[in-house]
This record gives C-alpha cells, sequence and structure tokens, in this order.
C-alpha cells in the first residue's frame, strides 16, 4: 500500500488498515485527515464536537481538516443534531462521509476464463460491471487486456476516479505493485500497476486476490480487528491473514500460501511441481469435476473428505497463531454443510480444547464480488487511509 512505513532495505511494512491514534508532527496532518474520516466512515454521522472527543484531537485542527474534507466533497453537512440526548442550546451540526465523491475501478483476474471488473462507490455499491473473456492469454497480453478493461472501466465511471485497485493470482508486492511470479499468466517481477497506470493514468494499487478477499472481509465484511484467516478457493486456493488490523505479507510476500501445503502424500501432482496439495483437493475446478455424476452419499464423501484435508491443513496455522475467525470465500454449495462440518471437527480433534471452542469458521457473506470489494478496500486505504 502506498502510505505504509517505510523499513530497512527499502521495503514498506505492514501498517494498521484502520488508523486510531495521534500521528508524529511530520505525519501529522495526512495521518490526522485519515482518523477524521475513518471515524465518519465507520461510525456514522458526527458532529465537529464528537470528532474531537473520539480522535483526541483539539477543536481547531478539527475545524480546519473538516473546512479541507468539506472542500474536496469527502465529507458533507447533514444538517443540526436531532437526537433527544442533544444539550441546550443551538444544535450541532452533523457531519457525514459522501460516498458518491469518487468512484474506484477494480479488477479481479483470478477467474481462469475471464477477467471481471467493476466501477464501486466509496462504501463499495457497484455501479457498473464488465469484464473480458481471457481465452489463454499470457504474459504481455493478459497485461494489456486487464488495462484495456480498466480503461473502459475508468470512462464508465461518473465520479472522478481514485484509483484503480486489481486483485490478481501469485505473489504480489504492494508496494510496487509488482507480481513476483504468477505463473497461470505468465508474470514474473512483472510491474503490473504501472502497465496499468501507464494505460490510464490513474493511481493503480495491486494485491493478491485472497489478499484482496481478506481486505474484503475486514471493510465491508464485519470482520472485526481480531486474527483472522480468510481462506479463498476458486481456480486456486490461498489464504489472507489479518493479525490485528494488519495485512500480513511475510518476508517474501508470500505469506498465505496455503494451497500448497501437502495434505495428500499419494495425490495428484500440482502446478507448483509438489503432489497433493490442498489446491489439488479444494480448488473449485477441481472439485467440481470430481462430484460431477455422483449421487448424493457419494457427494457427501468427497466434500467430507475435502473438508478433512482444510482441517489437516488449518489445525497448525491455528495452533501458532491463535486465530479467533476462519472466513470461507468459496462457493456455498461446495462448502457450506459437510466440508465445513467436517473442516471443524478435524480441528476440534487436532487443536487445543480452548483454541477450537473459540474458533468461528464460516462462510464469507460477500459472495462472488469479494475480490472486487477487497481492491476497491486497497485503494481506499492507501488513497485515504481508511478501510
Amino acid at each position: 500500500m502506498s502510505r505504509s512505513r517505510p523499513t530497512q532495505a527499502g521495503r514498506t511494512g505492514p501498517r494498521q488498515l484502520r488508523p486510531s491514534a495521534k500521528a508524529l508532527p511530520v505525519q501529522a496532518r495526512e495521518h490526522n485527515r485519515s482518523l477524521v474520516l475513518q471515524s465518519l466512515y465507520r461510525d456514522g454521522a458526527r458532529s465537529r464536537a464528537d470528532l474531537a472527543r473520539l480522535t483526541g484531537l483539539t477543536r481547531v485542527t478539527i475545524s480546519d481538516l473538516v473546512a479541507d474534507l468539506l472542500t474536496a466533497g469527502l465529507v458533507t453537512e447533514l444538517g443540526p443534531r436531532t437526537d433527544a440526548g442533544a444539550r441546550v442550546g443551538k444544535p450541532a451540526t452533523l457531519l457525514g462521509f459522501e460516498p458518491d465523491a469518487s468512484h474506484i475501478v477494480t479488477l479481479d483476474l483470478s477467474d481462469e476464463r475471464k477477467f471481471h471488473g467493476a466501477v464501486l462507490d466509496l462504501s463499495g455499491n457497484v455501479k457498473a460491471r464488465a469484464q473480458r473473456p481471457r481465452e489463454g492469454r499470457r504474459g504481455a497480453d493478459a497485461t494489456a487486456l486487464a488495462a484495456d478493461l480498466a480503461g473502459e472501466l475508468v470512462a464508465a465511471a461518473r465520479r472522478p476516479v481514485l484509483g484503480v485497485g486489481v486483485g490478481t493470482p501469485g505473489v504480489v508486492d504492494h508496494a510496487g505493485g509488482r507480481v513476483l511470479d504468477a505463473p497461470n499468466l505468465g508474470w514474473r517481477d512483472h510491474r503490473l500497476a504501472q502497465a496499468i497506470t501507464d494505460a490510464v493514468q490513474r493511481p493503480v494499487h495491486v494485491t493478491n486476490d485472497a489478499d484482496a478477499a481478506a481486505l474484503a472481509e475486514h471493510t465491508f465484511g464485519g470482520v472485526d480487528d481480531t486474527a483472522t484467516l480468510v481462506i479463498r478457493s476458486a481456480a486456486g486456493v490461498g489464504a489472507g491473514l489479518l493479525l490485528h488490523g494488519v495485512l500480513v505479507q511475510g518476508e517474501r510476500f508470500a505469506a498465505g500460501e496455503i494451497g500448497h501445503v501437502v495434505v495428500e502424500e499419494d495425490g495428484i501432482p500440482c502446478a507448483c511441481g509438489l503432489t497433493g496439495c490442498l489446491e489439488t483437493v479444494l480448488s473449485v475446478p477441481l472439485l467440481r469435476a470430481r462430484l460431477e455424476g455422483r449421487d448424493e452419499a457419494g457427494r457427501t464423501a468427497i466434500l467430507t473428505e475435502a473438508g478433512h484435508r482444510l482441517g489437516d491443513a488449518l489445525a497448525p496455522v491455528i495452533s501458532v497463531l491463535d486465530l479467533g475467525t476462519v472466513v470461507l470465500a468459496a462457493p456455498p454449495d461446495l462448502f457450506d454443510g459437510p466440508l465445513r462440518e467436517a473442516a471443524v471437527h478435524r480441528l476440534r480433534k487436532r487443536v487445543m480444547p480452548v483454541l477450537a471452542e473459540a474458533l468461528d469458521v464460516r462462510l464469507s457473506r460477500l459472495g462472488e464480488d469479494g475480490v472486487l470489494l477487497g481492491a476497491s478496500a486497497l485503494v481506499l486505504s492507501a488513497e485515504l487511509g481508511v478501510s
């Protein structure tokens, strides 16, 4: 993300997605502006006095920041407070976040058949959609297709475009917008953000599709700042990890590659070169192929076994990180029911009871738009400092 704090060797480190405290003077104005926006974005209408109390900033600072945000169109005055708890005297004017101040263009490149895109407002409401058949494109051809789709959506936006967010398979360096390795798309050390920026002349932010799913759950899916793992199953299987409001990328930007943990020593070969990876058991295309033509008993047996393998892969992760929530961003017809139940059952057998009893394993409520929503959350965080 473009506003991550600098660390050694020029890398950018993780930062909290939701600001919650005052910053040092050198960072103060940008950070404090985000504090005000964050409060209005998450908590709804507030008066200037409310904002001063909630953020710890002075009323003079709040007035200055609010004036700037009103001019930018990101905040609007809603009128006088009318609630019964208002104090005697002139009622305070309430302020609200303006979700239609700008639009965000988002791309989901994780489908093997099509690239999907959308225009969203700042609250995640979809305003327009478009898609392009991939038709096996790789390398420069795949980049050109993504850039062309982004250009179409930028032209379709009815408000100024705050930025473009992209969720893609592969190992991604958020800060540089580089895809370090995405074999299915033929990208290696590929500056995808720069290529799309050159085409659309807007800020572009790129993340792994599973990380995008995690960001979507954090911003739009009701996940709080507890330790959360979001597992996404589509053409492949990956995970996004949020630890107390920080999206964890790992030393080589590959945190969450749970799909390439071996769960069946005598399983089928995986695209990564290993055999019996979780992805060979749990990816949507392969799972549907195994279920095709099966009766109810056969389907239940296959889904139960897949759930057991998921539990096997999750158990050490939960034990090491003491996770509170696991969200399955996957088709409910496959993952809800026997598969989820088997995973939970296996976890209860393989981790300490104190960990298993408190763990919430649930399906995502965001449907098929998780990556698109997460890509918009990436832009919100990078460009406005809110999520």
